[in-house]
């Protein structure tokens, strides 16, 4: 087998995931993730493309995907019979806290001698924390588009010698020093990189090894894709480290930047090659104007798939844009987050727009082309207590009443857990939202990932509701959304029947580890049972229709003669 430059791996959320005593709770039923979170970015695939390019050969393994599939495999044999020139560990999110820098830690115990390259939103923000206390670590790439500066600490890792010259990285002396370049790499649009889901099967092939490069547990059965159309975001979601003030604190942009609607569309149809599974479009189209969603649907319009797209608007879109959108792309899917019922609490978590203009929007949509709306809320937002948890998924009820009886509308409830992300408005003014955080360091976070039960992992708590609050809220709500659905017909009786069962086992669980001062062998046993699984919701709920072929065998015919030639 060829040995790559270059190994991009992908953590779990938690390393030792398998041995330690969690209950991750209901962190990732409203994701396509395992509460591990195995799915890597999707920046994995520009990276390797752009390093691909430029003659640096790279490899995908999604580690935790293969500890999740098989309970015999180790990472630690799997990292020591590893040969690349150097190691890259995703730090995207907060929840890769421990996987991230225990990765590092395992990676340098069998290859001392070879650098370990942090890189990621979490990374960038705690590079400082990291450089200081995690020895593994020898670079950090800061930054939301880090393709060029690892290219070329990849040129200086081979040469070992120029760190100084390679914008936005941060690095470690022999002797130990730190240093910190500036961060003024900062590309003003995304069209020099590619998204050719072709070169993650010609990389699979390359390297046997299907399963690092698969997204997630359940992608064979359920081939789900994403494009996207920026980096960044436009919107001041009180607490999305992804938000325009957290871009602009963490990676220094004043906006989001994007790629043109055409070569989106491009990689629609790219995606749409490989598999006839729903293609998500990350980002709303209307950020940078309607001018942009115009050029994408007429570019989707001129060169139509038959994939069913999913489209997300932070905003409701207008009765206009919604029957644009039929008209160029047939069938398609929606996401919108009202976070709350309440426009108020609505208003004070980052989005000003009132429930009139929310359910006009629901009625345009569901009465064109759309095959599924999603409608996602939260508990644990400013100004929201248990009682307005409780009216919101009243409001739910309400809304499925009037909308929702063919079963194309579906409401969830999530927690916002496990932590409000760092740089976010909430996390560097808590007080000013009504927040007290618990943890704000890097090792407090990593600590509480490896706390019992999801209660104790939340690194907030609100003026409204307590830890114990929130959890209470969102159990109760779950249920009481549970019945709504199965009332309208959103969920059969049997799937409601064993949803309900796994939100009754699960509170009881909760309540049996707070009572318990250690953690014995059946409590253990009954975590371990629920690990793995939904516990407010069922995952497949989270599926859009499939369309015709999960796969399409000329695509991956293709792909496998380029990759063999």
């Amino acid at each position: 087998m060829p040995q790559p430059d270059l190994i991009l791996l992908h953590p779990p959320s938690v390393l030792r995931f398998r041995e330690e005593p969690i209950f991750p709770g209901p962190i990732s039923d409203v994701v396509p993730s395992s509460s591990i979170f195995e799915i890597y970015p999707i920046g994995f695939l520009s990276l390797s493309e752009y390093l691909h390019h430029h003659g640096i050969s790279v490899r995908i393994v999604n580690l935790a995907l293969k500890m999740l599939r098989r309970a015999s495999f180790s990472p630690a044999q799997f990292i020591a019979g590893l040969r690349p020139l150097a190691f890259g560990i995703d730090f995207h999110w907060l929840t890769h806290a421990d996987g991230s820098l225990s990765l590092a830690e395992l990676v340098k115990q069998y290859h001392p001698e070879k650098p370990v390259i942090l890189g990621g939103l979490s990374a960038t923000y705690y590079y400082r924390e990291i450089m200081r206390d995690y020895p593994a670590v020898d670079f950090i790439v800061r930054g939301d588009s880090t393709e060029e500066p690892l290219r070329r600490l990849m040129e200086a890792i081979r040469r070992q010698g120029g760190y100084g010259s390679v914008a936005n990285l941060v690095w470690r002396d022999p002797d130990g020093s730190v240093h910190v370049n500036q961060m003024s790499h900062r590309p003003m649009s995304l069209d020099f990189i590619e998204f050719d889901y072709g070169h993650l099967l010609k990389a699979a092939i390359k390297y046997r090894d299907p399963t690092g490069y698969l997204p997630f547990q359940y992608w064979l059965r359920y081939p789900v894709t994403a494009v996207f159309s920026c980096r960044g975001c436009g919107h001041g979601c009180a607490s999305c480290g992804g938000s325009r003030p957290a871009f602009k604190r963490v990676c220094g942009r004043d906006g989001p930047v994007y790629r043109s609607p055409e070569r989106l569309a491009e990689d629609v149809r790219n995606a749409a090659a490989y598999t006839g599974a729903p293609i998500m479009v990350i980002g709303d189209l209307l950020q940078s104007g309607e001018a942009y969603a115009e050029r994408f649907l007429n570019a989707m319009q001129e060169a139509p798939v038959s994939n069913e797209l999913a489209l997300e608007f932070f905003e409701p879109p207008s009765e206009a844009l919604i029957r644009r959108v039929e008209a160029s792309v047939g069938r398609f899917n929606v996401e919108i987050s009202p976070e709350s019922h309440d426009p108020e609490i609505r208003k004070h978590f980052g989005k000003a727009y009132d429930n009139g203009t929310l359910e006009k929007a629901i009625a345009a949509l569901l009465a064109g082309g759309c095959g599924r709306l999603d409608l996602f809320f939260m508990v644990g937002l400013p100004h929201q207590d248990y009682a307005s948890v409780m009216q919101t998924v009243g409001y739910c009820g309400m809304l499925l009443e009037r909308y929702g009886r063919d079963g194309r509308l579906l409401p969830m409830l999530a927690p916002l857990a496990p932590f409000i992300d760092p740089g976010s408005p909430i996390f560097e003014a808590p007080e000013q939202y009504g927040y007290r955080l618990l943890f704000r360091t890097l090792r407090e976070h990593r600590d509480a990932l490896l706390a019992p039960s999801w209660r104790d992992s939340l690194n907030y708590e609100t003026a409204w509701m307590s830890r114990d609050e929130i959890v209470r809220a969102t159990y109760h709500g779950a249920l009481k959304l549970l019945t709504l659905k199965e009332k309208y017909g959103v969920l059969a009786r049997a799937q409601a029947e064993r949803i309900r069962g796994r939100i009754l086992w699960s509170m009881n669980l909760m309540e049996r580890i707070s009572r318990s001062k250690e953690i014995d062998d059946a409590l253990r046993d009954d975590m371990r049972r629920l690990f793995n699984h939904c516990t407010i919701c069922d995952k497949r709920e989270l599926e859009w229709p499939m369309g015709v072929g999960r796969v399409h065998p000329a695509g991956l015919l293709k792909g496998l003669l380029s990759a063999a030639g």
